[in-house]
């Protein structure tokens, strides 16, 4: 994690050449042009199946008035995307909540618990819905104009070693983790966790440094990690998820029009959450099929297994709720959040 961390500074210190080597775009008295910086790779179906269609849609909407060009390369690190936005290095970006390395979005972590639901469109306009409605999202995503929230398909465990079919089999077990929950919880079970971009984790798998990781099925295909792992391990309503946020520039934001920014507007928020959703289930179809090509044994979780994770991990929904502001009823909000996917813990 200190490895990461000095890597985000690193790359928070580079930005500001980043942006003076970015191309300047005309300004035209008719309309605004953006930039969107974007870390995932430039074929992952986030950004050709979300991210794109959504700019596309936008410029259809605004008559071409607003144009948002998806960079192939980003502005910086994976961890420093919020703070991009906010400060003006790029005037839309998105990223991982749990990349933080902070508490400013702690009542996003709603959305990183076990048990959550099957399908990341199911997640993801839940967690839009309960997170703004319900735990003050604005609030957490001050400095910047919320766009949208959305999550990846359900968490499991993927790892080189052995089936993971009971607690005692992830104790000693390196995982890389994106942080947030599923990093404590994969303590609570005696792993260790390792956090890490996705970028980088195919170059640990191959090197041992990590065993495992916790993912969706996504990575199998878009990292190519089916070449490296050889278990699978799936929870009914995933061992975790991640969420992820949309956000833009404020100032930015106030030089387009009333009508485009609610043209915006409609295109984002709940329907971006839809849309995120959806190719992230997209994303999830492909790594099954390449873990079913590369011949990774698939096992579902067996039932002391869930038991386990639903005890461990509702002492972590227990503390987190414990710890917000009085403003917000966390127990209620992950109810509403299960009734709205269809689990029951």
């Amino acid at each position: 994690m200190s490895k990461l961390t000095k890597r985000a500074f690193l790359g928070t210190a580079a930005m500001a050449g980043a942006a003076l080597a970015l191309p300047a775009i005309p300004a035209r008295a008719d309309g605004v042009d953006l930039v969107l910086s974007s870390w995932l790779p430039p074929r992952h179906p986030i950004v050709v199946d979300a991210i794109k269609p959504w700019a596309k849609d936008i410029e259809k909407a605004t008559e071409g008035r607003v144009r948002i060009r998806v960079l192939v390369k980003p502005l910086g690190s994976p961890p420093s995307h919020f703070d991009m936005a906010r400060d003006g290095v790029a005037d839309i970006t998105y990223g991982l909540h749990s990349f933080t390395q902070d508490n400013r979005f702690k009542n996003s972590r709603i959305g990183q618990f076990s048990l959550l639901g099957d399908d990341a469109v199911s997640i993801s306009k839940a967690f839009w819905t309960v997170y703004t409605e319900k735990l003050g999202a604005d609030k957490e995503h001050a400095g910047t104009h919320l766009l949208g929230l959305f999550n990846h398909g359900p968490g499991v465990i993927h790892n080189t070693l052995r089936p993971v079919l009971a607690a005692k089999d992830l104790e000693g077990m390196k995982l890389r983790t994106p942080g947030g929950y599923i990093a404590d919880l994969m303590t609570a079970f005696g792993a260790v966790p390792i956090m890490t971009s996705p970028g980088e984790v195919y170059e640990k798998l191959s090197r041992g440094v990590v065993d495992g990781v916790t993912f969706p099925e996504d990575p199998l295909n878009s990292y190519n990690l089916a070449e490296l792992l050889k278990y699978t391990t799936t929870i009914p309503g995933g061992i975790y998820n991640t969420t992820w946020f949309l956000v833009m520039n404020p100032a930015k934001w106030n030089m387009i029009s009333p009508a485009d920014q609610d043209a915006i507007t409609a295109l984002s928020g709940l329907a971006f959450a839809e849309r995120g959703g959806k190719a992230w289930d997209h994303a999830d179809q492909l790594g099954v099929a390449a873990g079913k090509k590369a011949g990774i044994e698939v096992t579902a979780a067996p039932d002391e297994l869930i038991a386990a994770i639903r005890i461990k991990g509702g002492k972590f929904e227990d503390e987190w709720s414990a710890s917000l502001d009085s403003a917000y009823d966390g127990r209620a909000a992950l109810a509403e959040f299960r009734k709205m996917t269809g689990v029951s813990v």
